[in-house]
């Protein structure tokens, strides 16, 4: 009997970090594995990018239209304020901790500024970062409305495809009847020829997360988490806080069983976990929701793609940890105030840096200049930024399921996931 597909890619994973670290980057099998594996890493993600521009255009215009355009306003509301309440609980609960363990202080209370040192070149990011400013989060209301929606699809400009989509689903459904019936058949035959492309694709899954993790335990190793442990730990605990409790919490006050939900999306989370990018994931996790999960094609084929792009849990919890560390390892003691608008800040640009190069970094670095502090404080968190960035995406992958299956029994579903 053939193995599932999770139990494959947690085998591969398994692998890969037994590889990773009987390898030595600068051995001479180390230095010739390395390149192997990252050009295979890039051929998985490069297949999984590949469909996403088709998949989540054909899956927001027939969402839209299986929904119904009359009913597009209450599934809308219920989708961004799901998605603005887990953001902000994800938020709040990287503040408590960060607050309570305070990973930027030594065991004396000092900040530890001079212990930790700067473990890399942080001329490029601060490159990334010349001339913005807190402004560029207006920039997202401008890239919702692309000037160009081809040169948006070429660019990956995700918030801009998504607004088109979802005019052009609206207005499909007010055209005569027979261009309705002929682009509502080609949509749908879209979709699942995008699904099928999928299930092509998970086939050579484990070989591709072998290689995208195995290279990062190569070249990275273990010893980058000794000076940043508490910072490390802290993120990862945060993180933990918001997946097994806050997010099965809401789903258990909707009937959800949060195990059978976790089981039915684990082929997605070691995706996630794998790719280190929440629309590269995105056809796997609409095959889990819907196939795993229960949850009908109206309800995932609009929620997930809108998640995809706007709700970030583990970003924006990352980013205000990330902050606040840096604040306490420099020795500034921000106020409530500031620490307010620290959440705000990350609430808002984990929104809006997904069309900006270097994504979370670069809204780090936005909000350290607002709160005072120089941009090369991001060279501290440089060296455990790439892992840690694999275990946010699971969040963000996660609470996006999350909220499919939440949003779907307020529908009235049924779901394959209730309790």
């Amino acid at each position: 009997m053939r193995l599932a597909v999770h139990w494959q890619i947690l085998i591969a994973l398994a692998l890969a970090v037994l590889a990773g670290l009987l390898l030595d980057a600068d051995g001479a099998v180390g230095s010739a594995v390395v390149p192997v594996l990252d050009f295979v890493g890039k051929m998985f993600l490069n297949a999984l990018k590949m469909i996403i521009v088709p998949l989540i255009v054909a899956s927001i215009i027939i969402g839209i239209g299986n929904l119904g355009a009359d009913k597009l306003g209450a599934l809308g509301g219920k989708t961004l304020l799901y998605y603005l309440t887990t953001s902000t609980l994800a938020i709040v609960a990287g503040l408590f901790l960060v607050n309570l363990i305070q990973p930027g202080l030594t065991g004396d209370g000092i900040p530890a500024k001079e212990i930790l040192g700067l473990h890399e070149d942080t001329g490029q990011i601060t490159e990334k970062v010349a001339g913005r400013s807190g402004a560029d989060v207006v920039g997202v209301f401008l890239r919702m409305i692309p000037t160009n929606i081809v040169a948006a699809a070429a660019e990956g400009q995700m918030l801009g495809l998504i607004f088109f989509s979802l005019l052009f689903g609206y207005f499909m459904e007010r055209v005569f009847k027979g261009g309705r019936d002929t682009l509502h058949t080609f949509w749908q035959g879209v979709q699942e020829v995008m699904m099928k492309i999928t299930n092509l694709i998970m086939l050579f899954a484990p070989i591709g997360v072998f290689a995208l993790v195995g290279k990062v335990v190569i070249t990275s190793g273990l010893e980058v988490f000794i000076p940043l442990a508490s910072f490390f730990f802290t993120v990862l605990g945060a993180l933990a806080l918001h997946m097994f409790v806050i997010l099965p919490l809401l789903m258990r006050t909707f009937g959800i069983s949060p195990i059978r939900h976790f089981k039915a999306m684990l082929a997605a989370l070691l995706t996630a976990f794998s790719t280190s990018s929440s629309s590269a994931t995105l056809p796997v996790t609409l095959d889990c929701v819907r196939s795993r999960a229960g949850v009908s094609n109206r309800v995932g084929s609009f929620v997930l793609p809108l998640g995809a792009t706007v709700n970030m849990d583990g970003t924006a919890l990352y980013e205000c940890v990330a902050v606040l560390f840096l604040a306490q390892a420099y020795g500034l003691d921000l106020s409530a105030a500031q620490q307010a608008t620290v959440v705000i800040l990350a609430l808002l640009t984990s929104i809006g840096v997904a069309g900006i190069p270097a994504a979370s970094l670069v809204a780090i670095v936005l909000i350290l200049g607002v709160v005072g502090l120089p941009a090369e404080a991001v060279g501290l968190i440089l060296a455990v930024d790439r892992l840690l960035d694999m275990c946010r995406t699971s969040v963000n992958v996660f609470g996006d399921s999350s909220g499919a299956v939440v949003i779907a029994r307020s529908e009235g579903e049924e779901t394959a996931v209730r309790a």
